[in-house]
């Protein structure tokens, strides 16, 4: 059985982009925001160092299709930049950052 892309070799097919996924580079936070991450694609993971966190845990974590939530960054957290580790289904995927804006 042909298909009509081998029945018409020099036609040329129209691309239907599909959105995977998307990780923002960075993320800034004015008081009283907070970060919200979600993936439908598997596991999530979020993992800022243990002694530079703005949030009261440096680990977030929850399965496929569970939305993350920060929480407000803790009383005293400096503005500032604050770097995380994105992983999915325990494969690191990449990298962001949250920035405090000052109050």
């Amino acid at each position: 059985m042909d298909s009509d892309a081998e029945s018409e070799p020099n036609r040329e097919m129209a691309e239907r982009p599909v959105l995977v996924g998307l990780i923002p580079q960075t993320v800034v936070l004015d008081d009283g925001d907070q970060v919200s991450w979600i993936s439908d694609a598997g596991n999530l993971r979020v993992e800022f160092d243990v002694n530079r966190c703005p949030f009261s845990s440096n680990v977030f974590q929850a399965p496929a299709g569970m939305r993350l939530l920060s929480g407000p960054p803790r009383p005293g957290s400096k503005a500032a930049t604050y770097k995380y580790k994105l992983w999915l289904n325990d494969q690191l995927v990449g990298h962001g950052e949250v920035i405090l804006r000052e109050k």
